[in-house]
């Protein structure tokens, strides 16, 4: 087994986070295990040796078949790929944004997209209209400027920046909160929302890329979202904020994005946009 096939095989398993699967990947490196000589490790030298928490989950390492693996063909057939904390290519604007960047990243689509010169349109949940409007209106900006969208699918403020590169026929960087096959369907060719088939039927992996922290068959759960929103921050190299909820999400991204060096502007429709502007921010009039 190849180390890509290791990584994949570790990242598969239930109860293997990301977390897990760069520490294991890391001590291989340093005690010079290979994928055949892990393999061999009983349950206590994985609690003890490699950082596995659980003993089910080392259990479960120790003994799942490690032949013939579906995954990776499956994987590999549709343009599936993935890297790790541990390979040079990861991304290096997630780990210069989050402290606590995602293990493991699974993408598909137009690779060359992780490069370009990106930004991103945030808000708080339940914007007003107006807000959206203006979601809109700074997405179209940031689009016939030549930069390239990173936003989500699944809520009404994500949805409303996202359709607008379409209507251009530009590129965009979608940020899940599950796996691939939930969002794009099982030919991973359907565009993710309603409102995105109006004008484009069909999800081209030739145009767009999308990324997710998440197994490409794995479903939602509650605490996603929030990981999601950190990727869609670490990814883009301008963030502008249209309604901020103090003590919120976007007020955390906000602050981590003025931490770290990046663009940030602030509308002036957010309460604090002050205390924004006193960070560092730019206002949006």
């Amino acid at each position: 087994m190849t180390r890509r096939e290791f990584t994949l095989w570790l990242a598969m398993t239930p109860g293997v986070g990301g977390r897990t699967v760069t520490r294991i990947l890391a001590r291989c490196d340093l005690l010079s295990v290979s994928p055949k000589e892990f393999f061999a490790l009983s349950p206590e030298s994985l609690l003890e040796e490699f950082g596995v928490k659980q003993r089910r989950v080392a259990e479960l390492l120790a003994t799942q078949s490690r032949e013939n693996d579906p995954n990776l063909e499956r994987l590999t057939a549709v343009g599936i790929n993935w890297v790790t904390l541990t390979d040079a290519h990861y991304p290096a604007r997630i780990e210069e944004f989050d402290a606590d960047p995602p293990g493991v990243l699974f993408t598909y689509g137009n690779q060359s997209l992780l490069n370009s010169k990106t930004f991103s349109v945030l808000s708080s949940r339940n914007s007003m209209p107006a807000s959206l409007e203006l979601i809109e209106k700074l997405t179209e900006d940031g689009v016939l400027a030549g930069e390239v969208l990173v936003t989500g699918h699944d809520t009404p403020e994500y949805q409303r920046a996202a359709v607008v590169p379409l209507r251009w026929g530009a590129p965009r960087i979608l940020c899940l909160d599950r796996g691939f096959y939930e969002a794009l369907g099982e030919n991973l060719s359907e565009e993710p929302f309603r409102a995105a088939r109006l004008w484009r039927y069909q999800f081209d992996p030739n145009t767009d890329l999308v990324v997710s922290p998440f197994r490409p068959l794995a479903g939602f759960a509650g605490v996603n979202n929030k990981v999601r929103d950190r990727l869609i921050g670490s990814l883009a190299l301008r963030l502008d904020l249209v309604e901020i909820s103090p003590g919120g999400n976007m007020e955390r991204l906000a602050i981590q994005g003025l931490k770290c060096g990046r663009t940030v502007r602030v509308s002036d429709r957010s309460i604090g946009y002050r205390l924004m502007k006193e960070r560092g921010a730019e206002i949006i009039g």
